[in-house]
């Protein structure tokens, strides 16, 4: 049973990776429901969850793609139909229908495509699919949200004689119209609309000429609108049917309430299915973002989280197009609590964070930014101490307040827990403080619980090199520039570099001796072993990644030679078939030809029959019995070889007709210019050019001249300028 306190969840900034996720749901209760996720206790819904996830990141690169699942909720609606004689309007009756399809759509395509959604499906599998809710709707409600005319026979008459009192209104206006209008009583706009009625605008000294009701008149006065008597007649008729229809209209919804009424828990639950798939679409979207994966989660205590990224400064990295650093970070039995320390701004807490962040969400339902052979176990509780907690409200300070979460640390603490404690025994006096986070770290120890603590203190980092199943580790620095390389490296404890950063930073040298005389001897001494240690360590990374680099090349080129190889060795074999057959073939049709030539001399047909049936059985003798896929796939391959052949041998006799020409150099054709003795490319005869014309020229042969193309004339003597 997973137990995680919100201060956990805050520490680790949960939070802001669910409104992430929150964010990629398109519909408000999957949004609402992103915000709410938390651990999952038991494993077979946390598997099922992770599982879904997975299969919805899946779907953004197949061919069958999950459909739309977004939907207008009916939370109102809802409540609504649990109250007993109450009716929704018609536009609910439509979202319902809506809703009622989609689930309806999207359950059998989850079904259809079992094979490659078997998670979603079993999800999907615990909703009733029913069409009886659609029907019952689209019998009564349009596809625009309006009562169809034939949704009761009542209905369809009364708007039958609305349709014909309408015609009577306007036949009825419009002769009025017609005969005010010719007697002059009617103002230029002729008519207007009053209390949605049609009616007359009326010149104010005409309107006791007019018969009918005044419903009003224009802010100046010099308008009376006035609805006509005999329309006023067919008016009150339409009120009245108007009415009748929505007598109806009601009586119809109320019927159709108590239809539906009955499958309010399945509204319910097909709301609640379109959420949670909406939430998992949301998770599956962020895991595009981060290229999240599921690791193997196994039953063995081992947490080795390989390439692992912390999703939040990835994504604020990414927008920035800044380089996220990623950790490979190894927790098991015989190697379960790592002490990290080195100088501040090395990553020491981003590290720390990674882990708990990636742990806490994997076991939410969430797929991690980690490299595909990463795994890791599931803890019962995640214990943290990260950052300043100083307590206004309750007076404690920050040591205090952390001294009461050590408390709690050591109440709850056990093999199925993981901590993590940031800047471990800071807030007191270094060398109390110091003591006293020793013994809690032998504590947590001896309780074989996994954690990550960062620390400055020497005694811890010598607690962890003699602690057997305890690790120190440093985040590497640049042994030259002092910048932080951002890299976890297990096995040696991490030099602050207090003197080396001062000095960088320009404080004077007779200072920092100064202040090396003022501390212990030892201190400086065992300090600086570290920092030399970590020099050598980062140099001897980097020739191990230059090693380690050259082998994987290495590796690539023997497995690519390898496939070549093999590719050649398959082609050799396919050709010497080839070979074989074509020579099998040769020799059959040189048997044919001796015995048609022995034919053309005796003319004996006997004998050319029985020479002919004994090469046929030869050769079925040896021929094996086939089917006809066998058939079809051998004449397939034989058409590929060929075609293969024939494209090598295209190949070989185009080189050798490229050899066999000689390189022809042209020279640049001379600008041909009037007087110039020319003559044509194929002919002998010389003339010389009289005129030219755009690009033809007039050639003056002395018996007769000629237009000719320029190109088709070749330079014999130039006109001398």
């Amino acid at each position: 049973m997973i137990s995680i306190t919100e201060k956990t969840l805050q520490d680790l900034q949960f939070p802001t990776v669910l409104e992430t996720i929150s964010d990629g749901c398109n519909t408000d209760i999957g949004k609402e429901k992103a915000l709410q996720i938390k651990p999952i206790r038991d494993k077979e819904e946390l598997m099922q969850s992770l599982m879904q996830t997975s299969e919805y990141v899946s779907s953004f690169q197949n061919n069958n793609a999950i459909p739309n699942h977004g939907f207008d909720a009916i939370t109102h609606e809802i409540k609504f139909l649990a109250i007993e004689d109450s009716f929704l309007e018609v536009g609910s009756f439509r979202k319902i229908a809506n809703l009622s399809a989609t689930t309806n759509v999207l359950l059998n395509f989850l079904k259809k495509f079992n094979d490659y959604y078997p998670n979603l499906n079993a999800r999907a599998s615990r909703v009733e699919l029913t069409k009886d809710i659609i029907t019952s709707i689209d019998a009564i409600v349009d596809k625009y949200g309006e009562i169809k005319d034939n949704a009761s026979p009542a209905l369809s008459g009364i708007r039958q004689n609305m349709n014909l009192v309408r015609g009577k209104v306007n036949q009825s206006f419009g002769s009025a119209l017609t005969q005010y209008n010719g007697l002059g009583y009617l103002d230029d706009i002729k008519e207007s609309f009053v209390q949605n009625r049609r009616v007359l605008a009326v010149l104010a000294m005409y309107r006791r000429k007019v018969k009918g009701s005044i419903l009003g008149s224009s802010k100046t006065g010099s308008i009376a609108y006035i609805e006509p008597e005999a329309t006023l007649k067919y008016s009150r008729e339409l009120a009245n049917l108007e009415y009748e229809e929505k007598e109806e209209i009601t009586r119809i919804l109320k019927n159709l309430s108590n239809v539906i009424r009955p499958y309010l828990p399945l509204l319910i639950e097909y709301q609640d299915f379109l959420s949670d798939i909406d939430v998992v679409a949301g998770k599956a979207k962020y895991a595009n973002r981060i290229n999240g994966i599921l690791p193997a989660i196994t039953e063995e205590r081992r947490l080795f989280f390989r390439e692992a990224y912390h999703p939040i400064l990835y994504l604020n990295n990414k927008q920035k197009k800044e380089i996220t650093h990623p950790q490979t970070i190894e927790l098991k039995q015989e190697n379960r609590i790592i002490v990290i320390s080195g100088p501040n701004a090395g990553g020491k807490t981003i590290s720390l964070k990674t882990v708990g962040l990636l742990q806490l969400m994997l076991q939410s339902g969430i797929l991690i930014p980690v490299h595909e052979r990463s795994e890791t176990f599931l803890f019962d509780r995640i214990l943290t101490d990260i950052g300043d907690n100083q307590s206004i409200e309750n007076h404690l300070s920050t040591y205090s307040y952390r001294l009461k979460n050590m408390n709690y640390f050591l109440k709850k603490c056990n093999k199925k827990t993981m901590f993590l404690i940031d800047e471990f025994g800071t807030g007191s006096d270094p060398e109390l403080g110091g003591a006293l986070a020793e013994i809690f770290l032998e504590e947590f120890y001896h309780r074989e619980a996994f954690g990550i603590i960062t620390t400055h203190y020497s005694n811890l980092k010598i607690l962890a090199n003699e602690l057997p199943y305890a690790t120190n580790a440093n985040m590497m620095f640049d042994e030259k520039s002092l910048e932080p390389m951002y890299k976890l490296a297990l096995g040696q404890a991490g030099s602050s570099f207090t003197f080396e950063v001062a000095q960088k930073n320009g404080i004077p040298f007779g200072l920092i001796n100064r202040a090396k005389k003022k501390i212990e001897v030892g201190k400086v001494r065992f300090d600086k072993t570290i920092a030399t240690l970590q020099k050598e360590r980062s140099k001897l990374e980097k020739t191990s990644l230059n090693l380690k680099e050259e082998e994987t090349r290495a590796r690539e080129e023997s497995k690519k030679m390898e496939n070549i190889n093999t590719k050649i060795q398959q082609k050799l074999e396919s050709y010497q078939e080839l070979y074989d057959s074509n020579q099998k073939i040769i020799y059959i049709g040189q048997k044919i030809d001796d015995i048609a030539e022995k034919y053309f001399n005796n003319k004996n047909k006997k004998e050319l029959i029985g020479e002919f049936l004994k090469i046929v059985e030869i050769e079925n003798s040896k021929r094996k019995k086939a089917t006809p896929k066998e058939v079809k796939a051998k004449v397939e391959k034989q058409k590929e070889i060929i075609a293969e052949v024939n494209v090598k041998v295209e190949e070989i006799r185009k080189e050798k007709k490229e050899k066999k020409l000689k390189p022809i150099i042209e020279k640049p054709r001379p600008i041909l210019k009037v007087g110039d003795r020319v003559r044509m490319l194929d002919g002998r005869s010389v003339g010389s050019i009289d005129a030219i014309e755009k690009n033809k020229a007039t050639v003056n042969y002395g018996i007769f001249t000629s237009k000719v193309s320029l190109e088709e004339l070749e330079l014999v003597e130039a006109v001398k300028k």
